[in-house]
């Protein structure tokens, strides 16, 4: 049995989350489901985005799915890898059939140091305006560093690309690039490079069948991440994972959309494909695979799709025609 923290927080976090719990109902595993609240609709209840019982809950957890969370957003999930030390944010970027994709090719995953960089929240008003301290340590480079040629080398995958910008941050970035080759040593047979960010930025749109697998710090992650999504047909089709040395956090990379939300039109497919994710950090490598061609065949048959996809389907009923085609794989 596995201990799950469920956080379907705001908008269509909600619409997603259930989605993806119906089609996990398909699969011969026991989930144990701890549910938690966190976001917007708490804060305003109760004056705090992200209550410590939440924190407890999923640290007392295998893992947590998280649906997502609209203004409180860095109140809540920033604040949670903080406080997990969830210091890997991984975001595979992969084309799909039936998406609005620039390449119909790619398969490639991004690998975000989660805990540093600008994104400490540092900052302090001065006469002239304001500055923000960025922090690079050793410590952070070398495990972001090792996880990313790890997961090159448990998932079958041959290059592992650093990108920064050492030219001009010569010693915060200029630590991340050395770092970067230092981890390279122990692993040999792995081919390996580095990119200047700007540079990544382009070959992104040019010539993006060129990277494997990408580690990069926090803000250059982050923003690479969503030209990522824009490469493949928008963020309704990324899913991510927040991961520590002893738990895992899967979320989908859009947000709680409050537009769309209540309307049940919200494409299920990123948060189904966290709880894939979600399965391989538990080893469920089989049901990962079965869960992902599942939704592979709905997109390709484009007949009980999302309106953001070309169909009429409402998020559920695209829900459930995943589940009968999970079914049918299992059968």
């Amino acid at each position: 049995m596995y201990k799950i923290a469920v956080i379907p927080g705001d908008g269509i976090g909600k619409e997603v989350m259930e989605a993806t719990l119906h089609v996990l109902e398909a699969l011969d595993i026991d989930f144990n489901y701890q549910f938690a609240e966190a976001g917007d609709e708490y804060a305003e209840k109760t004056g705090i985005a992200l209550p410590q019982e939440t924190i407890d809950i999923v640290k007392e957890s295998q893992a947590c799915l998280f649906g997502a969370a609209g203004e409180t957003a860095a109140d809540v999930i920033v604040k949670m890898r903080q406080e997990l030390d969830l210091y890997v944010n991984l975001r595979p970027v992969k084309s799909y059939p039936g998406a609005n994709s620039l390449f119909d090719n790619l398969d490639f995953v991004i690998v975000r140091e989660n805990t540093e960089g600008l994104y400490i929240g540092r900052e302090e008003y001065t006469e002239e305006g304001a500055t923000a301290l960025r922090v690079i340590t050793r410590k952070a480079s070398e495990r972001i560093c090792k996880f990313a040629f790890d997961y090159a080398k448990k998932t079958g995958r041959g290059k592992v690309t650093a990108v920064h910008k050492a030219n001009v941050l010569k010693k915060t970035d200029g630590i991340f690039k050395e770092t970067f080759y230092q981890i390279a040593q122990d692993y040999p047979d792995m081919e390996l490079d580095d990119r200047y960010v700007d540079a990544t930025a382009m070959f992104f749109i040019t010539k993006p069948e060129m990277f494997d697998v990408i580690v990069t710090t926090n803000l250059f992650g982050d923003i690479l991440s969503d030209e990522g999504a824009g490469l493949v047909g928008g963020l309704g089709l990324i899913p991510s994972a927040n991961i520590g040395e002893n738990q895992g956090l899967f979320e989908p990379v859009h947000g709680s959309a409050p537009r769309h939300a209540g309307k049940g039109t919200a494409n299920p497919s990123a948060m189904i494909l966290s709880a894939v994710l979600m399965l391989n950090y538990l080893e469920e490598n089989e049901a990962a695979r079965q869960v992902e061609q599942a939704l592979v065949e709905v997109l390709s048959e484009g007949k009980k799709v999302t309106p953001d996809m070309g169909g009429k389907a409402s998020t559920m009923e695209m829900a459930r025609e995943v589940k009968e085609k999970l079914i049918q794989i299992l059968a």
